[in-house]
Parts: structure tokens; sequence; C-alpha cells
């Protein structure tokens, strides 16, 4: 069975080596694309994170493709029609960084809600002391509006509490229960949107949520309400949040995903730049482009929020678990 895998870099191949066994596999540290298919026209099984972008064109130049593993818990990255079209099967990694993405998202609400990145950036750069621009506000009996309360979702209303906010929620299949036990209700959108002082998207991506929030809804804020997104780019529609900013419907926004991130990063592959240095003068130039990067109540990261040392160890655990399941005919995390 040939195996490949991308998007690995050359510290974690030696660990993924080691769970292997003596399973002969193939790393690449790129992403997996129409330029490079060819390099694995024989591949069986196939390991990407979200940058490789699967669709028809990459699929069929795999002919012997059997199992497509993604190490993410979103796969909106890989064309799951024309997958299962074809009989072959798509795994996720369904519950790594449920702890780490939540903290994550905290991390960001902390940091507009108290200023720190403003309040380190001004004295590291300037040397100044002075307070009067840097004053936060608690997030005590702050309403927090949570959109999908699946792992993710549920710790961040968890943590939210411990902090003595309000916790308000919204999913399409609410679990009532939970709600119940933990002392939150459940919403519709709207009635969200109107009521929160923040709000925190954990929903997965699909062509149905696109823009699922927009210029239309956004019209229905809470005047002031500050937008967190750790999910998906494509959730929030950037023009209408652009604007929104700038007219202070919504005070602050806190980002480590971006509508259209996938092209932003491959527009950056192919600046050929001197140095390290200018490289990330290109990227930022990129972001200034989205009108994003250089408004001071924004912070954007570039996804990090699963990116720690437990939720990579799980990753690459559950990865292995995969394919390794599906080598002994025992399916394990098949999307559909």
């Amino acid at each position: 069975m040939k195996i490949a895998l991308f998007e690995v870099s050359e510290d974690k191949q030696e660990i993924f080596r080691q769970l292997f066994g003596g399973l002969e596999v193939s790393f690449f540290e790129e992403k997996l694309n129409e330029e490079n298919v060819h390099l694995i026209k024989d591949a069986e099984i196939i390991s990407v994170f979200i940058n490789s972008e699967l669709k028809k064109n990459v699929i069929d130049a795999l002919p012997n493709l059997k199992l497509i593993c993604t190490c993410s818990t979103g796969f909106d990255h890989i064309d799951i029609s024309y997958c299962n079209s074809k009989g072959i099967n798509v795994a996720n990694v369904p519950a790594y960084g449920s702890y780490t993405v939540a903290e994550f998202t905290f991390a960001l609400i902390l940091n507009l809600s108290r200023k720190i990145f403003d309040a380190s950036h001004q004295l590291k750069e300037g040397g100044d002391f002075s307070i009067f621009k840097l004053k936060g506000f608690d997030l005590r009996e702050k309403t927090i509006g949570v959109v999908g309360t699946g792992k993710i979702g549920r710790n961040v209303i968890k943590i939210a509490q411990s902090f003595g906010m309000h916790v308000i929620a919204c999913d399409l299949h609410p679990d009532l229960q939970f709600a119940q036990e933990n002392n939150f209700e459940y919403k519709n959108l709207s009635e969200l949107l109107s009521q929160s002082d923040i709000l925190t998207l954990h929903a997965p991506y699909n062509k149905e949520n696109h823009h699922l929030i927009n210029k239309d809804n956004i019209s229905l804020m809470k005047k002031g309400i500050y937008l967190i997104n750790t999910a998906r780019g494509e959730l929030i529609d950037t023009d209408a949040l652009i604007s929104a900013l700038k007219e202070g419907v919504i005070a602050g926004a806190g980002l480590d995903v971006l509508e259209g991130e996938r092209e932003l990063k491959e527009e950056i592959e192919i600046l050929s730049s001197p140095s390290r240095s200018e490289r990330i003068k290109d990227y930022k130039t990129l972001l200034e482009d989205r009108a994003l990067i250089d408004m001071p109540n924004v912070i954007v990261t570039p996804h990090i929020a699963f990116y720690s040392k437990e939720a990579e160890k799980e990753i690459i655990k559950t990865t292995v678990a995969n394919i390794n399941g599906f080598l002994n005919n025992n399916l394990i995390n098949i999307v559909k």
C-alpha cells in the first residue's frame, strides 16, 4: 500500500515513522496540488492538512486513491461528494484541540477586552507608560453568544461561566440537557446577535452557512459587540465586517481565520522575496488589502488556535490510527 503524507514538517516526520512501525511512507513538507501530484501518482492513501485543496483535478490524477486523511476537523478543502462518487473514503481528526481552541478564543477575547496587545506595543515601541488609551472592560456580567455547541463551543461555555459571564448559544441541533446542566439558553441567531456583548463562532463551514455573519444580520447586532472567529473565515462576509467595524457597530474583532485565507497563502508562495523579513512584509501588505490588519480594534492571527503541543500530538496519533484502521479494514472517523 503506497502512502504519502503532505504538509508534514521535517521534525514531525520521525514521529510519524515511529508510530507507523515498518510501513513505507513518503513525506512532503509542501502542500499537495496539481503541480506536484505527479510525484505520488500511484498513491493509495494520502494525508493532508487544510492548505491542500483536493478538488476534482487533483483527485483524478490519483487513479489508485482509496483513502484521504485530513489532519484537521474541518474538511471543506476536500470535495467530499466527488470522493463519495469514486468510492474514496475521507477521514478527519474530529476531536483534537477542543480545549486548545477554546483557550485561544479567550486569549483573543482578553486581548480585546483589556487591550493587552496595544499596551505591550505602546510600551515596547514608544516607551510610553501612559494608561489613558488602555481602559478595558470586565468580562463578568457580560453576555457571550456562542455559535455552535460542539466540543469547542462547550468548552468555551464552561470557560465563560468561570469568568462570571452570561451565556446564550445557538446550534442547528441544540443539546437541551447540556444547556440545563450548564445553565444557559439556546436562542436563534437573530436573538443571539441582538443580545450578545461578545459573539464567538465555533460552527463548521459548509455551503449552507457561507457568510453566516453578513450585512443583513450585522444590522441586528447589539451596537458595540465584539466578534471572535476561530472556526472558518468564510463564515463572515469580510466586506460587511469591515463596514461594521468602521461604523462602530462592531467594536472589535479577534480573527484567527480569514475569508480567502488559502488564496492569501498561495499569493505569498509565489512572491520571490530575498529574505524572510521581506516575505513577512509582503504578507502584511496582502492582509492590508483586506483592510483588516491595520485596524486598531482588530487582532488577526495566522490560523494558530489549534496549534499547541498537546493538540499536535493528538493530530498525529489520530491520523496514524485512521490509516492503520483502514489497512486493518476498520474504518474510523470517516466523513460523508
